[in-house]
């Protein structure tokens, strides 16, 4: 498989996804307006659903930055990884973001940004002393292809639907204690909606980590294509991935958008793990490059 059918399978896979979402999202909803007699439910949740994320969406890396404890870099102070980055934002067809470094030991890096233009990516100190330039050519294509690929406007996009499904729910279980709801239905009905109810929010977020997954495998390939040197990549994660120590400021909140989960020690490799992980592993996807023809 090349890595164009790759990229392409990974589009694919992650439109998928939440195509299924959204009919769950749809599904949901009417399940509680038909037990309660109330169309508007849906409609109120998502619309409290979309509030709610509006001020993360516009700020959002503001405040990741913020909790990283990241430095603005000017071109003057590291020109290298400047001529780096803006070479590859040409190849790509992107405007120049701005770039932080993080004072942290570990090799880790990552993107955020509502958009190509107020985008931002940020590399630990770490990853500029292990990493030769092939290997960080490697990483800087990966988080570039995360803002090319508008990844921070589908995680908003996810964050609201995921949102909607908590809000329904606890629409319903607040709602529970006051006797609200169709009286008289047929005690088998109740039992499944009762279910319903409590294994959503857990369904709503496993799709959530499955999406972020295939959103690395994606950037991993369109990085590839990028630098035309997929094991540049492929050694750049073997050597994040190794690294014996956490982040400093690893947050669970914010674990995702690195490049390599920024946690040590909970490698597990359980299929019940792997479905609650953030990350493909990277075993995986240094597989997958390393096999990968352009």
């Amino acid at each position: 498989m090349s890595l164009y059918s790759q990229a392409e399978s990974n589009i694919r896979k992650t439109w998928g996804f939440l195509i299924l979402f959204f009919i769950f999202v749809i599904f949901l909803g009417w399940i509680i307006s038909y037990f309660y007699n109330e169309p508007l439910i849906l409609w109120l949740a998502v619309f409290f659903s979309f509030f709610s994320v509006f001020f993360s969406y516009w700020h959002s890396d503001k405040i990741i930055l913020r909790m990283n404890n990241a430095r603005l870099v000017e071109e003057k102070d590291n020109p290298e990884i400047y001529n780096l980055v803006n070479n590859l934002c040409t190849v790509a067809g992107l405007p120049l973001p701005k770039i932080y470094i993080i004072e942290d030991e570990q090799p880790n890096a990552f993107a955020t940004g509502r958009n190509p233009k107020h985008a931002v990516i940020a590399v630990t100190r770490g990853l500029l002393k292990k990493l030769d330039k092939l290997e960080l050519e490697g990483v800087i294509a990966h988080e570039l292809a995360h803002i090319g690929n508008r990844d921070m406007l589908l995680q908003t996009i996810v964050v609201v639907l995921v949102g909607t499904i908590i809000m329904m729910t606890d629409f319903f279980f607040f709602s529970s204690f006051g006797g609200r709801g169709r009286q008289g239905g047929h005690p088998i009905f109740l039992i499944i909606f009762l279910a319903l109810m409590i294994l959503a929010p857990i369904f709503a977020q496993l799709m959530k980590l499955a999406i972020s997954r295939k959103r690395e495998f994606l950037a991993d390939a369109s990085g590839a294509l990028l630098t035309r040197y997929p094991d540049g990549l492929a050694k750049a994660l073997e050597k994040i991935s190794q690294h014996p120590s956490s982040l400093a400021k690893a947050n669970d909140s914010t674990a995702h958008l690195f490049i390599v989960n920024p946690f040590r020690g909970n490698e597990g490799k359980s299929w019940l793990h792997r479905l609650f992980m953030t990350h493909p592993p990277v075993e995986e996807r240094v597989r997958a490059l390393t096999g990968m023809k352009i």
